[in-house]
């Protein structure tokens, strides 16, 4: 194994902060992570096998997947074996070779894990989207990933467009059959090594294309590599080195669709480390307490707004939560005030804050531990083998710490590229490998990242992304409209709601509801348009650029009117 040298050896790094004065660069304060040879061929799939505790006769039938409403299981043997089959049959039954884009769209299921972990053992890329996109929506990313082969469900598969190795059907017999046409007809005693196909996948391979909307209104596809996602586990692991858990199985519940990068990590996250994850198929605030309840859940990964509504709703109080002791949140900030009402109400509950992007693979800071949690209104420290620097966004200045800037990012999880996007990928990552998040941010005096601010215009609706522009594109579209911006609008609940500022075309009646039915009925649910405001001109710049900070102050100095 190979790691980097930890950088608190080194005399120019302040063993606080982490900043070396002579690079201008924060180092990561955790030990470093140690990494397989770049050259050593591994898939995802292989190296998180090898960091599973092996089986022994205690922990043979340990569970790894279990459907929350229904209540079926899927022992870790069982997942394996389901998992070497699919792929097998992949491989017999499709001309499908190392590079192809699988495309999934499928709501949650206990077939999904099995399908995700069976393409990456094989080399095929796996790219997973929501399936209440709209059909105009998946077409695009259809487009940008050019998949070879789709699996979807027969009810949500009308939405694709023909794809050439045709779509599989997840809830058909043929699928079923897939799962168990070469599963081993023995109890489970196979070595763990023999549980997946042999590993013919190198590390630089592309493992996943992950969707993330980029501040031109336009999906990108976030290419991820292999060797990215076994970073990312390896910080993960060696961070769990730091902090062994008491329990002997983790139970985690995962209120978090599996198509997003926090889902999609938090699975390979939770099978690495031999935990149980409880699935829910669809979200219901009530049916998720009775979970924790029943399955006594002991972590939960989850955005802010379900910090909010465990912070305001009585009936969080009706159940037996005792076996809940952290909540891993990020996707979108969480206010100090939510965190510490939540802490008065529930005080054996850790809530260990992280940040992070797609084009990260997912992380990039996080809280690890009680006393790092007491730092309030940050979002952790640098993961291992991750370095930052907080640049001036008008001069280019590189900053010291305590001193606001946009955070840019360098390490092994850092995307390879924005899929068939060679500008949008220039202008984030540059020539030396540094990653520019958008975000304006700065790092304390001990480490610690705090986010002031969005330099990108996406709207952080609950952990989804919505980009403006591409709502104003739609705005722009209806002809009694003559101008359009769109904002985000603070919610307590969603974090941010989308809201449209229009100029009416002169003589033109049209209302709030009318502009919201129409966005509604283009775009995915949480793209929706929640607020309409009517203004006789958009605020702009010389150049033309809507000057969103005059729209955001505008509608909160109304909102706090209001109140």
């Amino acid at each position: 194994m190979e790691g980097p040298t930890n950088p608190s050896r080194h005399s120019t790094v302040d063993p606080s902060s982490g900043y070396c004065s002579a690079t201008k660069t924060f180092h990561s304060l955790r030990p470093p992570a140690p990494l397989p040879p770049p050259s050593h061929p591994l898939s995802v799939s292989h190296y998180a096998l090898s960091l599973l505790p092996s089986f022994s006769s205690s922990s043979s039938s340990s569970t790894f997947l279990v459907n929350a409403s229904s209540g079926d299981r899927l022992p870790y043997p069982d997942f394996l074996r389901r998992v070497r089959s699919l792929a097998l049959s992949l491989q017999s039954r499709f001309s499908l070779s190392k590079g192809d884009v699988a495309f999934i769209l499928a709501p949650t299921s206990l077939h999904v894990p099995v399908i995700y972990f069976s393409l990456l053992s094989i080399g095929v890329v796996v790219s997973p989207t929501n399936p209440l996109g709209s059909p105009s929506e998946i077409a695009r990313q259809v487009h940008l990933c050019q998949p070879a082969i789709a699996f979807s469900t027969s009810q949500i598969a009308p939405k694709l467009p023909p794809v050439p190795q045709g779509t599989v059907l997840i809830d058909s017999p043929e699928f079923e059959s897939m799962l168990t046409q070469y599963s081993s007809s023995s109890s489970g005693d196979c070595p763990v090594a023999e549980t997946l196909p042999p590993n013919r996948v190198e590390q630089s391979d592309s493992a996943a294309i992950m969707f993330s909307s980029g501040t031109t209104g336009r999906v990108k596809g976030v290419l991820l590599t292999h060797r990215n996602l076994i970073a990312l586990l390896a910080g993960h692991y060696q961070m769990r080195l730091e902090r062994p858990e008491p329990e002997p199985q983790p139970v985690s519940l995962f209120t978090l669709p599996l198509f997003h990068m926090f889902g999609f990590l938090a699975l390979l996250r939770a099978f690495a480390f031999r935990e149980t994850v409880v699935l829910m198929e669809k979200f219901d605030f009530v049916a998720m307490l009775r979970a924790i309840e029943k399955y006594r859940v002991t972590h939960m990964p989850v955005p802010p707004p379900l910090i909010v509504a465990f912070v305001k709703l009585e009936i969080a109080g009706k159940y037996d939560l005792s076996s809940l002791h952290l909540l891993i949140c990020g996707g979108a900030p969480l206010g100090k005030e939510v965190a510490d009402r939540f802490r008065e109400r529930f005080p054996h509950v850790e809530i260990a804050l992280g940040y992070g992007l797609t084009e990260t693979s997912g992380a990039a800071t996080r809280m690890s531990g009680p006393e790092e949690a007491n730092h309030h209104g940050s979002v952790g420290r640098i993961h291992p083998n991750m370095k930052a620097k907080i640049v001036d966004p008008t001069t280019g200045d590189v900053l010291a710490p305590g001193q606001r800037g946009e955070l840019w990012l360098r390490g092994p999880t850092i995307m390879k590229c924005y899929v068939g996007d060679e500008r949008a990928t220039a202008e984030t990552i540059d020539s030396d490998g540094w990653l520019r998040t958008g975000d304006l941010c700065y790092i304390d005096s001990e480490g610690f990242l705090f986010i002031v601010d969005r330099l990108k215009e996406l709207i952080k609706y609950k952990a989804y992304q919505v980009a403006p522009a591409e709502l104003e594109h739609l705005l722009h579209s209806i002809p009694d409209v003559v101008d359009a911006a769109v904002i985000p609008y603070p919610d307590e609940e969603a974090g941010q709601i989308p809201m449209a500022f229009v100029v009416r075309k002169p003589g033109s009646n049209i209302t709030e509801s009318q502009i919201m039915d129409f966005i509604a009925k283009q775009v995915a649910p949480y793209k929706k348009i929640r607020r309409v405001a009517f203004i006789s001109s958009i605020p702009k710049s010389p150049a033309g650029k809507i000057l969103r900070r005059e729209l955001v102050n505008l509608a909160t100095s109304v909102r706090s009117a209001k109140l």
